[in-house]
């Protein structure tokens, strides 16, 4: 990139004329600061003595240098000991000439070992909400910035398919549920699942109480000790709690009875997900079931125990001592022999190490899994797979909303689906109010609706960075002024209509361009979409669709200024409308380029 250019011309002139090699990491190139003329700037304090030279003369003597070196800088001044750089036009057209019609710019062909993604990991006693949205989005995300800058993805879902929660799920619905199936109630399976593992929660309480009531009468007068010990008994005597740890010990012993009831429940879930999905826009290459994965991690933890990596308590139970690094024990079996979710996170890794003998492992994981993926790091570590050292956890903050958090046991879940609904609905009254679909059929119009909809909420999710706890205001996602989806899926229909309108006209885009200069507003777009290539793979590195979100805002903002003082199809001179014409397709395609990697859709008309 530019920089790197000017970082390499400094250096060669610097030899040239004091026969020297400045340390190349102090050669830094910044941009210039607004009150000066120039593109960047290089700060020569540090090569003063090498040079023999006060800065002022230094800087005088190093700009001559480098314009007789190359014809890509125009001019230079000097404040200082500050060189500052400003670009020929030809530069800029150069690379103007080169790209403008790629319509992938920026991206590069994708080699080398597979980089295996996990996201979404969803468990089936319950329909994805507001919380896995932001872990799907970004983690798709992710995936399509890390392939876009070459990486060889794979993208892998682990589902989380049995455990307690699960069987909670299953004995409420035995219990209550009079064998309803989502078409005998019209719900989608995760939706009826969902319910069944509330429900269980609120009688699992009331259970509780009634036990609290009728042992501890005086509960309200104890002190917090021993209201914590009255819990505990009460918990341990909950006959619905007793009877899913028996459902979990027959699933675990393949009962038939309680296996096939966990099938059925299971694929109602999955039937349920899978429409989510789709409306959402995300797939995977491969999904990984914990009751398929699970068992691999068992034979691990026995191999542990074999190595002495690993002890068994006198209980039964398997644990890992992590003390010595400055943690503490690691429960991997419980002392009834069942896994926990360690168990099944090492076998998985040990799979798809196997599968795919992958550069890396990513984990999209929440942050207050934090400290898992740390001791997961570790026991594999322990267990000689050193490759555990290179997993990977891209955590992210939770999804807050002005109400405060979520509960997914007492219902108080924002359901994806429904959000989305909201988010359409939304789209749809605010495009009526605004008359943005006033020109479309009816099926047209709630295409757009659509497109509306779930790029703003894609857009309000990811334009945050991953680490942030967030904030989702469904009603600022939408708004065709701020900091938005729609404003910049506005921005790319306006582009269009200029297009369709030059078409009209008979003006037909050529592939020559035929300007020499440009206009300052002309230059700084051009400029902005000369950074795409560094912004892509900052943001790869990064991990970040943050980055990306504010690269099209940033340049829907200054195309918006382009087109506000650069004449487009009203240009007399033909040459130069031509060339805008030409900025103004590049635009469109980057914003498609770059916003399609956020999973947003580009409508060409609003």
């Amino acid at each position: 990139m530019l920089e790197e250019i000017l970082k390499q011309l400094f250096i060669k002139s610097f030899k040239t004329l004091y026969g020297q090699e400045p340390p190349a990491q102090q050669v830094n190139f910044q941009k210039t600061r607004p009150e000066f003329e120039g593109d960047l700037t290089v700060v020569v304090f540090p090569f003063g003595k090498l040079a023999g030279r006060n800065p002022e003369q230094l800087a005088n003597e190093m700009g001559a240098e480098m314009m007789k070196e190359s014809s890509m800088i125009a001019k230079f001044n000097v404040v200082k000991g500050f060189l500052n750089i400003l670009i020929s036009d030809s530069f800029w057209l150069d690379f103007f000439r080169d790209n403008h019609q790629k319509e992938s710019f920026g991206r590069k062909e994708v080699s080398g070992k597979p980089v295996v993604v996990e996201y979404s990991s969803p468990n089936t006693n319950k329909p994805l909400h507001l919380g896995h949205i932001r872990n799907n989005l970004l983690g798709w995300s992710v995936c399509e910035i890390l392939k876009a800058s070459g990486k060889n993805v794979v993208r892998v879902n682990l589902v989380n398919d049995r455990g307690i929660h699960i069987c909670k799920s299953m004995l409420a619905w035995k219990k209550w549920g009079n064998g309803c199936t989502p078409e005998s109630t019209g719900k989608k399976g995760d939706h009826l699942i969902g319910d069944f593992y509330v429900l269980f929660d609120k009688e699992y309480k009331k259970e509780l109480n009634a036990y609290l009531t009728a042992n501890y009468p005086n509960f309200a007068d104890l002190g917090e000790k021993e209201q914590e010990e009255a819990k505990a008994k009460a918990e341990a005597e909950s006959t619905l709690m007793q009877e899913a740890r028996e459902m979990l010990r027959k699933w675990e012993a393949n009962d038939p009875e309680v296996r096939q009831l966990w099938e059925m429940m299971n694929q109602w879930v999955y039937d349920g997900f899978d429409v989510t999905y789709k409306r959402l826009g995300v797939s995977f290459d491969k999904i990984y079931y914990e009751s398929q994965t699970y068992l691999l991690g068992k034979s691990l933890v026995q191999e542990g125990l074999e190595k002495g990596v690993l002890y068994r308590r006198d209980d039964n139970s398997v644990w890992c001592d992590l003390r010595d690094e400055g943690l503490d024990e690691k429960l991997l079996l419980r002392r009834d022999g069942t896994s926990v979710y360690m168990t099944q996170d090492l076998g998985t890794a040990q799979l798809r190490v196997e599968e795919y003998d992958p550069e890396k492992l990513i984990y999209v994981v929440g942050n207050e899994q934090i400290y898992h993926f740390d001791v997961l790091k570790r026991v594999l570590v322990r267990l000689g797979r050193e490759w555990g050292k290179d997993i990977e956890h891209l955590s992210y903050g939770m999804v807050e909303l002005p109400n405060g958090k979520m509960k997914s046991r007492e219902g108080t879940v924002v359901d994806a689906d429904d959000l989305m609904d909201e988010m359409v609905a939304t789209a749809k009254a605010v495009s009526e109010e605004l008359g943005k679909a006033k020109d479309l059929s009816p099926e047209d119009a709630d295409k757009l609706y659509h497109t509306i909809g779930l790029g703003a909420l894609k857009y309000f999710i990811l334009r945050v960075d991953p680490k942030k706890t967030m904030l989702f205001n469904p009603e600022e996602s939408i708004d065709f002024n701020g900091n938005t989806g729609p404003f910049v899926q506005y921005t790319h229909a306006r582009i269009c209509s200029v297009l369709r309108k030059a078409a009209e006209q008979g003006i037909k885009l050529e592939n020559e361009v035929k300007v020499a200069d440009l206009q300052p507003k002309e230059k700084e777009i051009i400029v902005m979409m000369y950074g795409w290539p560094t912004v892509l793979n900052q943001a790869a590195e990064g991990r970040s669709p943050a980055m990306i979100a504010n690269f099209i805002f940033d340049l829907a903002k200054e195309f918006n200024q382009f087109y506000q003082e650069c004449s487009i199809l009203k240009e007399e001179d033909a040459n130069r409308r031509m060339f805008r014409l030409q900025v103004c397709d590049m635009v469109a395609a980057l914003l498609r380029n770059a916003s399609g990697l956020l999973g947003i859709g580009m409508p060409e008309r609003m």
